[in-house]
């Protein structure tokens, strides 16, 4: 597998975290990336549903919001990184403090720290996101500052992936490959 960021877009249901199993398992050293944590008891059926899905030999680093310290150190191990997911990040990163108004220029921030942190190793990347941009403009102000945000990192990983696919009932599309110019 050559050096490669690859983005995994689509909406709840549509085959993300599969699809990007399935590229992972090209690498040799993978390293899966969750950032859900269990705030109730559905939560943790998902995640234990998630974890029984992953393959054995796969390495895993649960990490729900300081992303760039948690992965720094691990790197060297690995030739494969699957973050699954920038959707959850965001929302964790935006709960931490939802009133404070630095926070999108904050979540920015640690997206763009988070990039570097892939433009530095050697390792290939494939971070699965939900696209919120497609649905109804949230009610509340929290959830509208959610999606702008997530709206906010997806463009920053779209922009520097080599590859960025959408999902839909299950089914890739690519928005995005290596080599070719999107105009």
């Amino acid at each position: 597998m050559s050096r490669r960021l690859t983005l995994v877009l689509g909406g709840v249901r549509a085959g993300k975290s599969r699809y990007a199993q399935e590229l992972a398992r090209e690498g040799d050293r993978v390293l899966f990336v969750a950032t859900a944590e269990a705030g109730d008891e559905e939560m943790s059926s998902r995640i234990a549903a998630h974890r029984a899905e992953r393959p054995r030999g796969w390495a895993t680093l649960e990490e729900p919001v300081d992303l760039v310290t948690a992965l720094a150190p691990r790197l060297p191990d690995f030739d494969t990184v699957l973050i699954d997911c920038l959707t959850l990040w965001v929302s964790n990163l935006l709960l931490q403090d939802p009133d404070d108004g630095e926070t999108p220029a904050h979540i920015r921030s640690q997206a763009s720290q988070l990039i570097d942190l892939y433009e530095r190793s050697k390792a290939s990347w494939i971070v699965v996101s939900n696209e919120v941009g497609l649905g109804v403009i949230p009610a509340s102000k929290l959830g509208r500052d959610y999606a702008d945000a997530l709206g906010r990192v997806n463009q920053l990983f779209a922009a520097a992936a080599d590859e960025a696919i959408v999902m839909f009932a299950g089914l890739p599309v690519s928005l995005k490959a290596r080599g070719l110019e999107n105009r």
